[in-house]
């Protein structure tokens, strides 16, 4: 009877995981989904997460929730108009710069780039570069050549249709911000009143580590991305780049994910000295090396260790994963959740590893007497710690 019981218990347990289970990939689908009009909640939602504690400090002096919201997001939106109002002018400037050294870039490209590709690899890249041989080809095989066409006008029909989904998003951003401000702890009440009771302690501790977790490297990866690329532009400007702040503040923005930001700055830093002095400029390639030397031991051993610390626990390996199969499962939704998602998801991971070394099944139970198993040794070392036979004969 027992073991009947037991048997029901354990099959009722399954069914509840798999109900789990079920509702976590119905989630998923739909987030799937709605990726492209979840963007401007998820970045609310998160600003509303990094303003809350400011609004719950300002709270405890003794003012309103109404006003301490409205100071803090007054602040957020006084700090970015401060950085357009100076970053604007200073990308405008470099994107001119740029736009006027592209039939520099074009020449290096034909005259320098083409041939030494063609040198090393053995192919014959000019051919196909020749604006001739490309009409001759697109006549050849103008069927496909429609088919292409047709989907690139699609891709900018769509493009122009993504545009303006973008417009909405930023004008929806501000208002959202605000009310996620504004409701962020009822929010978390609520869903607090959802938790089962007897999961309740579990369920707040893990929400509270993953908050730590969270806020330790949202905020303090936000610094450190500012703190290296005004790092590198002024470094890349002070050296004589003439796109120094442009493709710092790039290799700054995108040095979330770990050395892509270093590596795509080196890249288009080495081909901007190359074609700013049309050949190779030792002094400004050597300077452009000591300024990426340089922010990469500030990130490795002074911001980040100072500002994000190491509460992630997150292995770079792991982070560009994460990063790159969000962006794969739902676009650039999935690349602003990914690195989140992976905080909260190696929490659970801890948690659960946790769980398993006080588990029986790590532990081991037994009633009879443990069985201990002896070390492999080599025959001749055996018969070395054997003792010698003790003599059967008359001493002499």
């Amino acid at each position: 009877m027992n073991q009947v019981v037991d048997a029901q218990a354990e099959i009722a347990r399954f069914l509840q995981q798999l109900k789990w289970i079920v509702l976590a990939l119905v989630a998923l689908w739909l987030v799937w989904l709605l990726a492209p009009i979840l963007t401007p909640f998820v970045l609310g939602a998160l600003l509303g997460w990094m303003g809350d504690p400011l609004v719950d400090r300002i709270e405890r002096t003794g003012r309103s929730r109404n006003v301490a919201v409205a100071l803090v997001f007054g602040l957020m939106t006084l700090l970015v108009i401060l950085a357009l109002v100076i970053l604007v002018p200073m990308l405008e400037r470099q994107v001119r710069t740029l736009v006027e050294s592209l039939p520099a870039y074009r020449e290096w490209f034909m005259r320098t780039a083409v041939p030494w590709l063609e040198a090393r690899t053995g192919l014959e890249l000019m051919v196909w570069l020749d604006p001739e041989r490309l009409v001759q080809w697109v006549r050849e095989h103008w069927q496909q050549a429609g088919g292409l066409a047709t989907a690139v006008f699609g891709y900018i029909s769509r493009s122009g249709f993504a545009m303006v989904a973008w417009v909405v998003n930023i004008v929806l951003l501000p208002i959202l911000t605000y009310y996620f401000l504004r409701d962020w702890d009822l929010l978390v009440e609520r869903v607090a009143a959802m938790i089962p009771r007897d999961h309740l302690d579990t369920v707040t501790r893990l929400a509270r580590e993953s908050n730590d977790v969270l806020g330790a490297f949202l905020r303090g990866q936000f610094v450190v991305m500012i703190a290296l690329g005004a790092i590198y532009a002024i470094g890349l400007q002070l050296s004589g780049l003439k796109l120094g702040l442009l493709i710092g503040m790039v290799a700054g923005l995108i040095s979330f994910i770990p050395y892509l930001g270093a590596t795509t700055g080196i890249v288009l830093a080495v081909v901007a000295a190359l074609v700013q002095a049309q050949g190779f400029d030792t002094k400004l390639l050597v300077l452009v090396g000591v300024v990426f030397t340089v922010g990469q031991l500030l990130e490795s051993y002074v911001l980040t260790p100072r500002i994000v610390g190491d509460k992630i626990g997150l292995h770079p390996v792991a982070v560009i994963f994460a990063v790159m199969a969000g962006g794969q499962l739902f676009g650039f939704l999935g690349m602003l959740i990914a690195l989140p998602a992976a905080a909260v998801i190696n929490v659970l991971l801890r948690y659960a590893a946790e769980r398993y070394r006080q588990s029986c099944l790590y532990i081991g139970e037994h009633n009879g007497p443990a069985i201990v198993v002896e070390p492999f040794a080599a025959p001749g070392a055996a018969a070395a710690q054997e003792p010698p036979a003790r003599s059967q004969g008359p001493e002499a």
